[in-house]
């Protein structure tokens, strides 16, 4: 490394360690309860349900500045592929969770105040609109692949351990499965991502100090 690489390594690496924090925040603050139900709706009206969103879109834009990182600390091909994968999929994921967050709220703040569970309804219209799924999902599918050019450039460098990005890179790639599980499996999720990105944090300090 150059004089210069060292900063970079280590903000890259804090990069990764906050993203990873904070996605094992989002499912442990993240209130759940049935979303067909008033009760559910309390779950979407509460500041918690903010602030656990909000955690998972500030991971996913830490997330990409990390994947930048990695790229002006490797000087790799492959990891400017991996930064503008998964730039792309930052950018088709987070409208989402914008609407997720803001939109679902005031919808849950609303059925309470009016008693009114039919207001749910609207819940599943935005969340499985085909424009809105798509993006969704294909911001996703990018963030898995970006995750995973990245592991595979950071393995190849001769600059970090060979498998410093793997469980960052396996954690990304099931973030659509994660939806499907219980909130336990939700939470085990967000420590698999926490651990990958202090993993790959510690790896960027320790190269910076090499």
């Amino acid at each position: 490394m150059n004089a210069v690489l060292p900063a970079r390594a280590r903000l890259t690496g804090l990069s990764f360690l906050v993203a990873g924090v904070l996605f094992l925040l989002y499912p442990l603050v993240r209130p759940y309860g049935d979303e067909t139900a008033l009760s559910g709706a309390a779950t979407m009206a509460s500041p918690a349900w903010v602030a656990a969103h909000l955690f998972g879109m500030v991971g996913f834009v830490l997330l990409a500045l990390g994947a930048l990182g990695l790229y002006l600390v490797l000087d790799r091909p492959l990891a400017l592929r991996a930064a503008v994968v998964t730039w792309i999929g930052a950018g088709l994921t987070l409208p989402y969770y914008g609407a997720e967050d803001f939109g679902l709220h005031v919808i849950g703040a609303r059925a309470v105040r009016d008693g009114d569970v039919t207001l749910l309804a609207l819940v599943d219209e935005f969340r499985f609109g085909p424009v809105a799924i798509t993006m969704f999902a294909a911001g996703l599918v990018l963030l898995g692949a970006g995750a995973v050019l990245a592991a595979v450039a950071a393995g190849r460098s001769g600059v970090l351990p060979r498998w410093s990005g793997a469980l960052m890179a396996v954690g990304m790639v099931l973030f659509i499965p994660q939806f499907f599980g219980s909130p336990a499996v939700r939470i085990a999720h967000g420590l698999l991502l926490a651990i990958g990105g202090v993993w790959l944090a510690v790896a960027l300090w320790r190269a910076s100090r090499s």
